[in-house]
């Protein structure tokens, strides 16, 4: 199966400190591709490289084949859908005008639109009486929802979520999880999701990318992790999360 995006030896530096080493990293199409690993091991900063919120000091990265550089991400970011932690929603919208945002920057109509938005709505389970509401007027959960239809709104081929689900309580985040692995299911969507739980990544992932200090340590099914580790810390960090997970 061919790679949808592909990392080459990319690397990132913030003054001295190495954010990630030199990186050969494939994502394959239709698949949930989930980066784990302990805080500031490189896997957030991963996902703003595939999008190009920084740029990488080395490498480069291929979208279906073709480098993404500083003149095409524009065009590449309208077939990339993004969730952060907490949403990210920006509070003096309302959830309606927060998820067409990017449909009226490319200058879809109102008639394209609302029909996507009510597909949406079915989607996540988002009631559209809530549609009218500001960010601070709704849960946790329901601005989730709100990012993610914002996420899905121009059909993206590729998702990234960045710890989505990391702010909420646990009754929320096991509702949102179920919910989004039937979107995930039913979309063939190929995403990429960071997260740095253990029983949360096994939950999703149809690969894992363990990572630590900035390296991809292992990537492949937790059966592979548990059983052939391929470093010390995989296993170490494994144990650590054996009481939150049955492996």
């Amino acid at each position: 199966m061919s790679a949808l995006v592909k990392l080459v030896n990319v690397s990132k530096r913030y003054a001295d400190a190495a954010a990630l080493h030199p990186t050969n990293l494939s994502i394959e199409h239709g698949k949930t591709t989930v980066l784990i690993g302990p805080s500031g091991c490189g896997k957030s900063t991963l996902l703003r490289l595939i999008i190009r919120l920084i740029q990488p000091d080395s490498g480069s990265i291929m979208f279906e084949g073709e480098p993404i550089t500083p003149d095409n991400i524009d065009m590449l970011r309208r077939r990339i859908g993004y969730v952060i932690q907490e949403g990210g929603l920006f509070p003096h919208l309302t959830a309606r005008s927060n998820v067409v945002l990017m449909a009226r920057y490319v200058g879809r109509s109102q008639e394209e639109m609302q029909p996507r938005l009510q597909e949406l709505c079915d989607l996540t389970r988002f009631s559209e009486n809530l549609l009218s509401r500001y960010p601070v007027e709704l849960s946790g959960g329901e601005r989730q929802r709100v990012s993610l239809m914002r996420a899905l709104m121009l059909s993206p081929e590729l998702l990234l979520l960045d710890e989505p689900l990391g702010a909420l309580d646990p009754l929320v985040r096991a509702s949102l999880q179920k919910d989004l692995k039937e979107i995930f299911a039913r979309l063939q969507e190929t995403v990429v999701f960071v997260t740095h739980d253990l029983a949360e990544a096994i939950y999703f992932g149809d690969e894992i990318v363990l990572m630590n200090e900035g390296r991809v340590i292992q990537k492949g099914a937790v059966t592979d992790l548990r059983d052939n580790p391929a470093d010390p810390f995989v296993s170490e960090f494994i144990n650590a999360q054996r009481g939150l997970v049955s492996l």
